[in-house]
């Protein structure tokens, strides 16, 4: 058992070195995109599906509670994950397909960001979401994995984790989406 725990660590390890070789400026780029955003009266709206909910949820937080400062400012950010009501009212009564992009057009306005989780890069909901995003005149970073899939080709920046494998690629999003979030509240400070 200790070998098959030491051979997950290994490929852990290995899914994060891959990030660090290809991901790094990707990364700066989107805490750029967020921090631009912020400083226009911007707001980040985030959206996922299971573990990428879960996440969605839990970056968004970081922004409005803070990080390492509960001192400053709330970051304007809402994991539209969130309300039960909506997506389980919209899901029953249309489609589960446009739950993310229905509040898109409700929430977003030009200007603000919209990050958007997938795993394999080939959500439906969440391809949608990017489209409507894109069609309000939000900016759009996607985090996924794989081959990218086919939400890679229209965000603004996609963030691809270079793995197949659906844990690595999943501990790697929180990763990534925590150094954002703190680079984002670093560089609000300093300001």
């Amino acid at each position: 058992m200790k070998d098959k725990i030491k051979t997950q660590i290994r490929h852990s390890i290995e899914t994060k070195e891959g990030v660090l070789q290809f991901c790094v400026t990707d990364i700066a780029k989107s805490a750029q995109l967020i921090l631009d955003s912020i400083k226009n009266n911007g707001k980040v709206l985030w959206c996922g599906n299971g573990g990428s909910a879960a996440d969605a949820q839990h970056l968004s937080t970081e922004l409005m509670g803070g990080m390492t400062n509960h001192e400053r400012k709330p970051i304007p950010s809402l994991a539209l994950t969130t309300d039960s009501s909506f997506l389980t009212a919209w899901s029953n009564d249309t489609d589960f397909n446009s739950v993310f992009s229905r509040q898109i057009q409700g929430l977003g306005k030009p200007g603000d960001v919209l990050f958007a989780i997938t795993t394999s890069g080939n959500s439906e909901n969440v391809i949608a979401a990017v489209r409507q995003a894109k069609y309000k005149g939000l900016s759009t970073i996607v985090l996924t994995g794989g081959d990218g899939g086919r939400i890679q080709n229209i965000s603004d920046i996609s963030i691809i984790v270079p793995s197949d494998n659906t844990q690595r690629i999943q501990e790697s999003h929180i990763m990534i989406g925590q150094i954002i979030c703190g680079l984002i509240e670093e560089r609000l400070l300093e300001i």
